[in-house]
């Protein structure tokens, strides 16, 4: 049986200084935060914790679904690879994009096509790019990545031991 390792998203506890979210973390027993401001990478690691994952890219809203982005998002993921091998972060997420009249289909094929430009690259890193999905009713509004459906389409025609799903629980 696989044991399920949590940690806390930063920026959930942003009335915090970040050496109270340290501490919090450290004392309920996580053994990572993610999605840590990179100015506050050494004390992160200064309290014992691992760092689970980064942003690989930005905005989540401009995705990997539009061609456009793609020169750019590989820029950002190479560089954010880069960080990661150097700190020990093991996982970089990336975002589809929201759909903005893009059909499931061509974003499908697009957020593949962006992948495999830098699927190698993080094997090998040895860096999981895991793409988030999120819930499109709820706070995502027009996000495509909104069904495991589509996001397992993604990770298999990706075809790469280190383009995962990453699943959110809130």
């Amino acid at each position: 049986m696989m044991a399920i390792k949590q940690s806390i998203c930063w920026w959930c506890f942003d009335k915090l200084s970040p050496e109270e979210i340290c501490k919090a973390a450290v004392d309920i027993g996580y053994p990572a935060v993610e999605l840590v401001f990179e100015e506050n990478w050494p004390i992160v690691k200064d309290h014992g914790l691992a760092i689970a994952a980064i942003g690989g890219h930005g905005p989540l809203e401009d995705g990997l679904n539009k061609r456009s982005n793609h020169e750019r998002i590989q820029r950002e993921i190479e560089t954010n690879l880069e960080k990661a091998v150097k700190w020990g972060i093991r996982n970089l997420i990336v975002f589809s994009g929201n759909r903005n009249g893009i059909s499931d289909e061509e974003g499908l094929t697009n957020m593949v096509e962006g992948l495999q430009r830098v699927a190698k690259a993080a094997e090998d890193a040895g860096i999981m790019l895991v793409l988030e999905l999120l819930n499109s009713k709820v706070d995502h509004p027009d996000y495509q990545c909104d069904h495991t459906d589509w996001g397992v389409k993604v990770c298999q025609q990706v075809d790469s031991p280190n383009v995962k799903l990453l699943y959110d629980i809130y």
